[in-house]
């Protein structure tokens, strides 16, 4: 049923129980169906298969919503920039206009002040009879106006490309979302046509560990910031999974790692894929409190482990942040921050 298959039985995940996937865990909780599955039984992995790809979407839009935020950035110092350079500029011009009028009215403007205050001093520094009639101040002069005003030409057209760039991130941030709302919405529909009573099973199974501690042994965190991190996801415990959302009132897989980690005082990415290898790989048999723990080869999914076969995790639409086997999903790696 669904995309994920519980992993074969080892010592790491001992004490499990029946392995959990994170968008199969209802069909995996129900057991391996029949050659001649029951339609209700077809819905449910329709359901999963349609959560894993919403998580799936979820992940390509965090990673386009990062992407326009840094951009955001980008625009916003250089605006900055060129705002200061401007200013720099006009200053420049100010100056020279100040000297020009007192040549003026002492009976003429000299060529050299000419020379500065036009719109395009490039021109005249090629002309060697000019630069011969400017003195040595003004030259220096001249040539600072002309650099900043090469360097705010410059800032400008960064900026436009930056723009364009930004324009694309913010439609990609748009296609995802839709993508997201619509495979919700379709599972949404087929849980409804469930009957009452196989809705409640699914709902049993989706919280699995909902309403119960594990018992996490006796490992400790490597680290203090991972023991902070840890802290901070447990108390998260219970919380909603909320799609593309990092806390504190709702979580989605990714965003659930990020913000206990920044409670401890370290930046992480906003994907799982980024988050996959945001420090070092360590095997899974080597696991400890507070490792982050990404699933599937594309790591479209993350948690973070906790001790004695067990991870906590935001796990999808209706099933809030949660404990579950460090076995429910395959393709299960670690990683220490």
């Amino acid at each position: 049923m669904g995309s994920h298959r519980r992993l074969a039985p080892s010592g790491f995940d001992r004490g499990a129980g029946t392995a959990l996937c994170v968008m199969s865990a209802a069909a995996a909780a129900l057991g391996v169906a029949p050659a001649t599955a029951a339609p209700h039984d077809d819905t449910r992995a329709k359901v999963d298969r349609l959560y894993e790809e919403a998580e799936k979407a979820t992940e390509a839009y965090n990673k386009a919503d990062e992407r326009a935020d840094k951009l955001r950035d980008q625009v916003g110092a250089a605006q900055d920039r060129i705002a200061r350079q401007q200013e720099r500029i006009n200053s420049m011009r100010d100056a020279v206009g100040s000297l020009a009028g007192a040549q003026y009215r002492s009976g003429g403007l000299d060529p050299s002040l000419a020379l500065l205050l036009s719109d395009d001093p490039a021109d005249y520094l090629d002309k060697a009879a000019t630069l011969a009639r400017i003195s040595a101040r003004q030259a220096g002069e001249l040539r600072d106006l002309q650099e900043a005003m090469r360097e705010l030409a410059q800032d400008r057209a960064e900026v436009a490309g930056t723009l364009a760039e930004l324009e694309k991130s913010r439609k990609a941030v748009a296609s995802h979302k839709r993508i997201v709302e619509r495979k919700l919405a379709q599972a949404r529909r087929l849980l409804n046509s469930l009957t009452e009573a196989d809705r409640a099973a699914y709902g049993r199974a989706s919280r699995s560990g909902r309403d119960f501690m594990p018992d996490f042994g006796s490992a400790v965190p490597p680290s203090g910031r991972a023991a902070a991190a840890l802290a901070a996801a447990h108390s998260a415990l219970g919380k909603p999974y909320v799609w593309g959302a990092s806390g504190p009132s709702g979580f989605d897989c990714s965003g659930l790692i990020q913000w206990s980690y920044a409670q401890a005082g370290v930046s992480l990415p906003r994907t799982s894929q980024a988050q996959r290898y945001a420090g070092r790989q360590v095997p899974i048999s080597e696991a400890q409190p507070g490792d982050v723990v990404t699933y599937r080869d594309d790591a479209s999914h993350v948690g973070m482990y906790v001790g004695n076969g067990q991870v906590i995790h935001a796990p999808y639409p209706g099933a809030p942040v949660r404990y579950d086997p460090v076995g429910m999903m395959p393709g299960a790696t670690v990683t220490r921050v």
